[in-house]
C-alpha cells in the first residue's frame, strides 16, 4: 500500500501538505476528512490520530500526525538523501513545549 494523506482541503495546513506533495511529484492517495461534518471526531479516525486533527500521513504501518513531521516525511520521499523514519527524525530534531520542532544541539 502506498502513501495515504488524510486531509480537508478547506484547512490551510492540509492545503500546504497537499501542495507540497503535488509540487514534488510524490504519489499519494487522498483520503478526505470533512471537518465541517465532524468526520475527524469519528472512532475510525481516532484510531489514526487520537488528537482528532488533520493532516495525517500513513505509509504502511507508519503514521505521522503533525504537519511539520508530515512535510518532513514527504521531503524524504521527494529526496532520498533526507533522513528516514521516526527514529531518525527524533535524533535530528527535538520538541519544544509549544509542540514546534526545534533543532537539537
Amino acid at each position: 500500500m502506498g502513501l495515504e494523506l488524510y486531509l480537508d482541503l478547506l484547512s490551510q495546513p492540509c492545503r500546504a501538505v497537499y501542495i507540497f506533495a503535488k509540487k514534488n511529484g510524490i504519489p499519494f492517495e487522498l483520503r478526505t476528512v470533512e471537518l465541517l461534518k465532524g468526520q475527524h471526531f469519528s472512532a475510525d479516525f481516532a484510531q489514526l490520530n487520537p488528537l482528532k486533527k488533520v493532516p495525517v500521513l500513513k505509509d504502511g504501518d507508519f503514521t505521522l500526525t503533525e504537519r511539520p513531521w508530515v512535510l518532513a516525511a514527504k521531503s524524504s520521499k521527494a529526496d532520498p538523501s533526507w533522513l528516514h523514519g521516526a527514529s531518525a527524525w527524533r535524533r535530528q530534531w527535538g520538541r519544544s513545549s509549544s509542540r514546534r520542532p526545534m533543532r537539537s544541539s
